[in-house]
C-alpha cells in the first residue's frame, strides 16, 4: 500500500503539539492490549519504493508461525514528507521505520518506549542483542529504548565491491596492471579508450556515474571520503583519534575525488550524462559494454550484470578494487565497524495492539526465524545435509543469483531489512551459519573471469585485495548515518545537502582553472549555512553516546 502524497506544505510545528498531546495517552492506554488469533499491522517503511504484499512463501509462512500479517506501506517516488505527514494528521502505522526521522517521532509522543516490553516479553531479543542492546538506547536526558536497531548486531566482511570497479577485459587487454590510486586508475581507462573507441559499434564510456535522485549519495558523496581513506559516516567524517565531526564537504582534503572528476570530465573520460542520467538509461549503458569502469556498489545494478552475463559479455563484468587518492590512504571496505544501535523499527503509540506488536518483533529476533527469513523454505530453497548443515542446490543458488524477482517470488531476503539481523557472521545453536554468505560459496558463484583476474592478482577472493580488518581497527562511535540525529541537525544538513549536490556538478562540470575558486565558493557557503556548528552538536552526540553505552 502506498502511502499517498498531500499537496500543501505541512504545518508540523503546530501539529507536533497537538498530535503529541493525544498520542502521549495513547502509548498509556494501549500497551497492555493484547488480542489472540490473526491481526493484520501496518507497517511503515521509509526504505520501500515499490509495493511488498505479505503473500510470498516465506511472509506466509511468519504469519503461519505468528498469526501477523503486513499491511506495508511506503513513500511515493521518495517523497520526503512522509513522516511529517504523519505528524501533521496524527494517523499512525501499527510500525515504522523512519530511519533518520525517528527523532521526530520520539519527540511528538508518536512512539512508544519499549524497555518495559524488552523486559518482560523481549526473550529472543534480549539474547539477540546480548550487551549491545545498551546501544539502542536513545539518549543520556531519555534513555529509553524506542526502536529495534536493524542491522546485523555480529557482522563481518565476506564480501566488497570496492571504492571503484572497472571491467575484467579492460584489466586484461593491458596485463592486470596494478590499480591502487586514482592515477593509476584514470591511466587505465585513458589508455584503453584510446585503444578502444567504440565497444559494440557504441561510443566507449570511460567512467559513468548514478547521481539521479538519493543515488547521489552512494556514487557522488561516498567516494569523496572513501578515498581519503574515511569509512562511511554518512555525511560526516569522524576523527577517531578525537572523536571530532565535521561535515564531510568540510574536510581539507576530500576535494581531491572531485578534482579528479574534474579532470576526468575535462579529458571526455567522464560520461557527460553522469549528472542528468535516470537509473535505466545507466543501467542499459552498463548491459550494453561500453561502461570501462563505475563506481556504485553492485546491488545496484544486478540486473545489467546479469544482461551482461547472459548476452556472452562476463568480460564486461567488473572487477572490485580499493583506490584511494594516494598511496598514504587506506581503503576502509572491510572496517569493523561494531554495532551502532540508532535506525530500527518503532511501535506507534497509536498501535492497535503494542503487546502483540512487541511479541511480533521478538519472535523475528529468534533463530527460528532469523534461519526463515534467511534461507526459507525448508525443503523447497534449502535442504540438511547429513552433517545437519544447511545447503542450497546448484539451481537455487543459480535462480537467486540470475533471477531479478527471486525474493518476491520465494521471499528468501525479502523481510531481513529492516528487521532485527543476527549479523552474517552469527552462528545458529547448531554452529551453522544465520546467513547464506559463506566463503565458499562466494568462490563458488565467481565467474571464470573474475577467478582468472583474481589470480592475475594472486587473491582468492576480493577481499583479499583490500587491507584487513586488524589494519583497520574498530570504530569507536559505531556510524553516524546510523544516529537518530537532532532535528535542527536534520534540516541543516537536508539543506546542505540539495546546495552540495548542486554545487558539485558545477564544480565537476566547470573548467579546470575555475575548480579551485568554485570550491572555495562553496566551503564558504557551507560555513555560512552553519554546518560547522552542526559538526559540534554531532561531536557532542558522539561524546554521549560513548557516555551512554558505558553505563
Amino acid at each position: 500500500m502506498k502511502l499517498l502524497k498531500k499537496g500543501n506544505a505541512v504545518k508540523s510545528v503546530i501539529a507536533a503539539a497537538a498530535v503529541c498531546a493525544v498520542l502521549t495517552g495513547c502509548a498509556k492506554k494501549n500497551t497492555e492490549q493484547t488480542s489472540d488469533g490473526n491481526i493484520t499491522l501496518s507497517f511503515f517503511t521509509s526504505d520501500a519504493n515499490e509495493d511488498m504484499p505479505f503473500t510470498d512463501p516465506v511472509a506466509l509462512e511468519i504469519q503461519k508461525q505468528t498469526g501477523v500479517s503486513l499491511e506495508v506501506q511506503h513513500p511515493v517516488a521518495g517523497d520526503a514528507q512522509a513522516i511529517p505527514l504523519m505528524m501533521a494528521s496524527g494517523d499512525f502505522p501499527d510500525l515504522i521505520y523512519a530511519k533518520g526521522e525517528l527523532t521526530k517521532l520520539i519527540d511528538a509522543g508518536a512512539v512508544i518506549p519499549l524497555d518495559d516490553l524488552i523486559e518482560k516479553y523481549g526473550t529472543n531479543m534480549k539474547k539477540l542483542y546480548g550487551d549491545q542492546i545498551v546501544k539502542l538506547r536513545n539518549s543520556l536526558e531519555d534513555p529509553h529504548i524506542y526502536s529495534v536497531g536493524t542491522y546485523g548486531v555480529n557482522e563481518t566482511v565476506f564480501e566488497t565491491s570496492g571504492t571503484m570497479q572497472i571491467q575484467h577485459a579492460v584489466l586484461k587487454e593491458l596485463g592486470y596492471p596494478r590499480i591502487q590510486t586514482l592515477d593509476d586508475y584514470s591511466n587505465v581507462l585513458r589508455e584503453y579508450m584510446k585503444r578502444y573507441p567504440t565497444i559494440n559499434g557504441q561510443k566507449t564510456i570511460g567512467l559513468s556515474l548514478l547521481i539521479d535522485t538519493w543515488q547521489w549519495y552512494i556514487d557522488l558523496s561516498n567516494p569523496g571520503n572513501y578515498t581519503i581513506g574515511y569509512p562511511d559516516d554518512g555525511q560526516w567524517i569522524v576523527d577517531q583519534n578525537t572523536l571530532k565531526a565535521q561535515y564531510k564537504f568540510l574536510h581539507p582534503e576530500i576535494y581531491k575525488f572531485y578534482k579528479w572528476l574534474n579532470q576526468m570530465n575535462a579529458e571526455g573520460i567522464l560520461d557527460p550524462e553522469s549528472f542528468t542520467q535516470k537509473e535505466d538509461i545507466w543501467r542499459a549503458k552498463i548491459a550494453s559494454g561500453r561502461v570501462l569502469g563505475i563506481s556504485y556498489p553492485n546491488w545496484g545494478y544486478g540486473e545489467a550484470r546479469s544482461a551482461l552475463i547472459q548476452n556472452g559479455m562476463s568480460d564486461r563484468t567488473y572487477a572490485y578494487l580499493p583506490v584511494t587518492a594516494g598511496k598514504e590512504y587506506k581503503d576502509q571496505s572491510r572496517k569493523n565497524y561494531g554495532y551502532s544501535g540508532g535506525w530500527g523499527i518503532a511501535i506507534s503509540s497509536s498501535c492497535k495492539d503494542p503487546v502483540r506488536a512487541f511479541k511480533f518483533l521478538d519472535w523475528m529476533c529468534s533463530e527460528e526465524a532469523q534461519i526463515l527469513v534467511n534461507w526459507g523454505i525448508k525443503g523447497v530453497n534449502y535442504f540438511i545435509d547429513d552433517n545437519g548443515k544447511r545447503y542450497r542446490t546448484p539451481e537455487e543458488i543459480k535462480r537467486a543469483d540470475t533471477d531479478p524477482d527471486y525474493a518476491k517470488k520465494t521471499g528468501v531476503g525479502r523481510w531481513r531489512y529492516p528487521f532485527p539481523q543476527m549479523g552474517n557472521a552469527a552462528l545458529d545453536s547448531n554452529g551453522d551459519y544465520i546467513n547464506v554468505v559463506s566463503k565458499d560459496i562466494i568462490i563458488s558463484k565467481y565467474l571464470d573471469e573474475e577467478k582468472e583476474t583474481l589470480a592475475a592478482y594472486g587473491a582468492e577472493m576480493w577481499i583479499d585485495l583490500f587491507p584487513k580488518p586488524e589494519e583497520l581497527g574498530m570504530s569507536k562511535h559505531g556510524q553516524v548515518w546510523q544516529y537518530a540525529l537532532p532535528t535542527d541537525v536534520n534540516e541543516r544538513i537536508t539543506a546542505a545537502d540539495e546546495y552540495v549536490k548542486t554545487a558539485l556538478a558545477q564544480i565537476v562540470l566547470g573548467k579546470p582553472e575555475d575548480f579551485d575558486t568554485k570550491w572555495s565558493e562553496m566551503q564558504t557557503t557551507l560555513k555560512k549555512m552553519g554546518l560547522d556548528k552542526a559538526g559540534d552538536t554531532l561531536s557532542e552526540l558522539i561524546a554521549m553516546k560513548m557516555k551512554l553505552w558505558s553505563k
